[in-house]
């Protein structure tokens, strides 16, 4: 196996790029994934979705990046600053009028075949509700 970080790299440059098939690539057929205050999606045509609407309503980019590797390589996490631009009102949420915001983030990954199986990312609500509002 190799190391889990060869991936997430992969995984975010194409993030920091706003490159989503990039990240399609990075990841399974089968995906979970486990969004922050939200419900789990799985497969890679959900993956694709969220993605759509989070280039619609938000541009961000991760800065700081560390990224961690399990021995074997089968699990991974990274640990990130998120600097983000609110672009459009996401429903259930403050109206989008191109707010900016800054806060810590990260994620904890399965990797199979060297593709990204799982992905689970976290952050602080309460402190991004702070900061659009």
């Amino acid at each position: 196996m190799t190391d889990a970080t060869e991936i997430l790299a992969r995984y975010y440059t194409a993030f920091n790029a706003g490159d989503t098939d990039g990240m399609l690539a990075c990841v399974t057929d089968d995906l979970a994934h486990h969004v922050n205050e939200g419900q789990v999606r799985h497969g890679k045509a959900a993956f694709a979705e969220f993605n759509a609407h989070m280039t619609r309503c938000y541009r961000e980019e991760l800065t700081d990046m560390v990224l961690f590797s399990a021995a074997g390589g089968a699990r991974g996490a990274a640990e990130f600053t998120v600097n983000g631009t609110y672009l459009a009102t996401d429903p259930g949420l403050p109206e989008a009028k191109g707010q900016t915001y800054r806060l810590p983030g990260g994620a904890f990954f399965d990797i199979r075949d060297g593709l990204i199986s799982r992905v689970t990312t976290y952050y602080n609500l309460a402190d991004w509700l702070k900061q659009v509002s």
